[in-house]
C-alpha cells in the first residue's frame, strides 16, 4: 500500500491516506508515459503553418536571360527559391499532428503518472479546502505552505469555480476536475495535489479502470 500525506489548510500534516499500487498498475511503465506525453504535446500543435512554393508565387516562368555569354551566373525564372521574392524550396503546408491512444491506455497512463508522483513523494492531499469567494492570496499561501508554489496540478471533485478562479492567476498552477485528469497534466508540474473528496473520487476511477483491465 502507498501512503499519501494529508495536510490541512495551514500546511500542517494531519495524517495519511492509503491506496493500493495495484490499482495504479503496480509498476511505472516509462515507455507508456513517454507515449502519452508525446501524444498530448502533439495534439496541442495547431499545424496551420503555410508558405508558398515556387509554383504559387507571382512571376513569369520565362528564363531571365540567356544561359551563356553574359558573364553572369546562369539563372532560371524569377520564382526560383534562390532569388528574393521567390517561392520556398520545401514549402510548408497545413497538417494534422494529432495522435491517438486507446481509452484503456490513456487511463492506465494517468494512473501510472499518479503512481510516479506518489512514489517520488510529490503528491499530497489537502483537507478542508473550501473558498467562499474567488481569492488568489489564500490559495497561494496554502500552496507555499505545502511546497507546491513552484508548480502544481490541483485536482478537485467536480468543477469548483471558486478554487478554479483563485488558482488561474497563480503561475505554473493548474486547477482541474479529477475526472478529466490526464498523464500530460500530471507530469507537466512538480507537485500533484488532491482535495480529500477528489482523492476518494480518483480511487474509484482507478478501481474502475483496474477492473476493466482484468
Amino acid at each position: 500500500m502507498l501512503s499519501v500525506p494529508v495536510y490541512d489548510t495551514t500546511g500542517q500534516q494531519i495524517g495519511t491516506e492509503t491506496i493500493d499500487e495495484a490499482l495504479l498498475g503496480g509498476e511505472v511503465n516509462f515507455a507508456l508515459l513517454k507515449q502519452a506525453v508525446v501524444m498530448y504535446h502533439a495534439n496541442r500543435r495547431q499545424g496551420t503553418v503555410a508558405t508558398k512554393s515556387r509554383a504559387e508565387v507571382e512571376g513569369s516562368s520565362r528564363k531571365l536571360y540567356r544561359q551563356k555569354g553574359t558573364g553572369r551566373a546562369r539563372a532560371g525564372n524569377i520564382r526560383t527559391p534562390v532569388r528574393r521574392g521567390g517561392g520556398h524550396a520545401f514549402a510548408k503546408k497545413p497538417r494534422d499532428f494529432r495522435q491517438a491512444m486507446p481509452a484503456k491506455m490513456r487511463r492506465l497512463a494517468r494512473n501510472q503518472a499518479v503512481l510516479a508522483k506518489i512514489q517520488s513523494q510529490d503528491a499530497a492531499i489537502i483537507d478542508g479546502l473550501q473558498l467562499t469567494a474567488p481569492k488568489t492570496a489564500p490559495l497561494a499561501r496554502l500552496l507555499a505552505r505545502v511546497q507546491a508554489d513552484r508548480g502544481c496540478v490541483l485536482a478537485t471533485d467536480g468543477r469548483d469555480l471558486n478554487v478554479y478562479k483563485s488558482g488561474r492567476n497563480i503561475p505554473r498552477t493548474e486547477v482541474t476536475d479529477v475526472a478529466g485528469l490526464n498523464a500530460g497534466q500530471v507530469l507537466s508540474r512538480r507537485k500533484l495535489l488532491f482535495t480529500r473528496a477528489a482523492f476518494a473520487r480518483f480511487r474509484e476511477l482507478a478501481a474502475g479502470s483496474a477492473a476493466v483491465r482484468e
